[in-house]
């Protein structure tokens, strides 16, 4: 009796497992998308400033800010899609939120804010 229980257990632990999927999320902002600034501090000397962001599958992503070549700044953060516009949260620092929408154009995918400036180049 003990064998038929544990058997009969066994199947629904497989049951119950096979019906909690986790939907697949195939949003076209998935991937890692980049702004790359050169400042000309002088004559000789240009500052290159990169912000990166990837994003992920679970609306979850990482920012990072280089200073040349060194990492001056990282966090996570959270987006939403709604019709087509992204808002993009970091909690725990004082960023503020950035609302944007993907553009096509000749150079490639464009995420743009509400006034049409550029945010980020899709890699």
């Amino acid at each position: 009796m003990k064998k038929l229980f544990s058997f009969l257990a066994i199947i629904a632990i497989v049951l119950a497992s096979n019906c909690s999927r986790i939907p697949e999320n195939n949003d076209p902002v998935i991937g890692i998308w980049s702004r790359v600034d050169v400042i000309n501090s002088s004559e000789t000397n240009k500052l290159t400033i990169r912000q990166e962001w990837i994003f992920n599958d679970v609306y979850l992503g990482r920012y990072q800010k280089y200073n040349g070549s060194h990492l001056d700044f990282k966090t996570d953060f959270s987006w939403i899609e709604d019709d087509g516009v992204y808002t993009i949260s970091y909690p725990g620092t004082d960023m503020i939120n950035d609302i944007v929408s993907m553009k096509e154009s000749p150079e490639g995918m464009l995420l743009e804010d509400l006034k049409g400036a550029i945010l980020a180049k899709r890699e």
